[in-house]
């Protein structure tokens, strides 16, 4: 039987016209009169015959719905099995381009811890290094060039090793060859008990660490942002900026968090508090969050979202040092990000660098203190009289004719990228600042820092374009840093031969 109501091409529609992420249900299948009769040699027929057996026995709609569960799920034949005799008519005569993979990959393939979906390379090694997972860690993604292909991510000691999962048209799935399996599940099965010509054992599925809340303290502060400074505890000095402190702190006792003080006299308050009223409006994962204020009196306290490690400047000369290179790009990755969201927002940060970049767990990073930004209505704005900024960050248009706009906080990205691959290093070093503004404005730049390869010098090149139009987006230096180490498709990892 089919379901009532419907015309034949109702079904064939309903049958090929199944989202990816849905499993086939049984009611949504052709019914008999699609079934195309041609002999087949199966038990559950008559052999040579073209008459089926009596009604009792299973109907084409629901043998056709067994298979493709089976096939689907593992249990069964693969689906190039299937039989002609309860294909339907007009799946035979109109083949359709979608794959075994789109009914594994949705409802069942879904269900995997192994499967993380359409994340990125750089994105699966940063969840495969984290140290809640081990060697033989891994996880299985969908491949970023090729439609119907996955790729498998496997930890190795302290690095993480790639290989193409290739599929069959008929269905099944393959790494090398020689070995070729009908379901991805069997697959992993598979390299669990025996590596088979890759690096080593799939062991456990990648850890999934869930992403932290930060949208503010409470949910009274949220939208009354002023707190009573008598529900702050100070714990410990992270670090002291131009205008203030930085301290880690308590919040009624429980919530850890990081209080900025303002130093008095240093700047007018107001200027203090525009940073508030600025880092209020800007929401974004890879910028600080601010959580409340402390204005009614002096010293006027921010509180914002604690980042455990402190300044990147200081991680990157302590901690840090150990990092690699593919952990430095995607550090410069995030803060772009975070950049491109400001660059969207029309603001600018105007002091941007390592040390108002702050690190969490993870190398987790985020932009902070947006103390010099302000929201732009033109392009570009001239600078305050007497504003204090950091030459040797500074472009040359803002340092020379104190004309700021996003375009110069691309030049301060490119310096902020040397100080990331030479460890927190100052910038144009055994040089003056006044040596800098001169030099920099005669077209020199600082050359290749040592271990930074030319692709990424090239970038802080394009950063340091003395026409500011001619430096890329924020937007286009995130792509190209979260793509920096995509390899082609050739640089996969092959499963060793025998």
């Amino acid at each position: 039987g089919g379901v009532s109501g419907l015309t034949s091409r109702n079904h064939h529609q309903l049958l090929l016209q199944v989202p990816e992420d849905q499993h086939l249900p049984v009611r949504q299948l052709v019914d008999d009169r699609d079934a195309l009769a041609v002999p087949h040699p199966g038990p559950i027929f008559k052999s040579n015959s073209l008459d089926m057996l009596a009604p009792k026995k299973l109907s084409r709609t629901a043998r056709w719905s067994r298979q493709m569960h089976e096939a689907a799920t593992g249990l069964g034949s693969p689906i190039r099995k299937l039989s002609p005799l309860i294909m339907p008519k007009k799946a035979q005569q109109k083949k359709s381009t979608r794959r075994l993979s789109e009914f594994t990959r949705g409802e069942f393939l879904n269900e995997k811890l192994w499967y993380f979906r359409k994340i990125k390379r750089i994105e699966a090694e940063k969840k495969l290094l984290l140290p809640e997972n081990e060697h033989g860690a891994f996880l299985i993604r969908d491949s970023e060039s090729r439609h119907n292909d996955y790729s498998l991510s496997v930890r190795d000691g302290d690095t993480v090793k790639h290989y193409r999962i290739r599929q069959l048209d008929e269905g099944g799935f393959f790494i090398a060859r020689r070995t070729t399996f009908r379901t991805l599940q069997e697959l992993v099965e598979h390299y669990s008990k025996d590596s088979d010509g890759l690096c080593v054992n799939l062991c456990k599925p990648c850890v999934q660490i869930e992403k932290p809340v930060t949208d503010g303290l409470s949910h009274r502060t949220r939208d009354q942002w002023e707190i009573d400074r008598t529900s702050l505890k100070f714990v410990r000095k992270l670090g002291s900026g131009q205008f203030g402190d930085v301290w880690e702190g308590l919040w009624n006792n429980t919530t850890p968090v990081a209080i900025k003080t303002l130093k008095s006299g240093t700047m007018d308050p107001k200027d203090f508090l525009a940073e508030a009223q600025i880092m209020k409006k800007l929401r974004h994962q890879k910028l600080i969050q601010l959580y409340a204020v402390c204005t009614l009196e002096e010293p006027i306290y921010i509180i914002t979202e604690l980042m455990k490690h402190g300044s990147l400047l200081d991680f990157l000369q302590g901690k840090g040092r150990s990092l690699k290179l593919p952990q430095l790009i995607d550090m410069a990755a995030q803060i772009a990000a975070g950049m491109a969201y400001l660059e969207s927002q029309n603001y600018i940060h105007r002091d941007l660098a390592a040390r108002n970049v702050l690190v969490g767990d993870n190398n987790i990073v985020k932009i902070a203190d947006f103390g010099l930004a302000r929201l732009i209505k033109e392009d570009e704005y001239e600078a305050r009289v007497g504003a204090r900024f950091p030459i040797k960050w500074t472009a040359p248009e803002a340092a020379n004719y104190s004309k700021f706009s996003i375009k110069s906080d691309v030049w301060s990205f490119g310096i902020l990228l040397t100080e990331l691959v030479t460890y927190g290093r100052i910038p144009y070093p055994g040089m003056t600042n006044a040596e800098v503004l001169t030099q920099v404005e005669h077209g020199y730049r600082m050359p290749q820092p040592q271990n930074c390869n030319t692709p990424l010098y090239e970038i802080m090149l394009e950063c340091w374009n003395k026409d500011p139009m001619r430096r890329p987006t924020f937007e286009t230096l995130q792509w190209k840093l979260e793509d920096f180490f995509t390899m082609d498709p050739s640089e996969y990892k092959e499963a060793a031969p025998f």
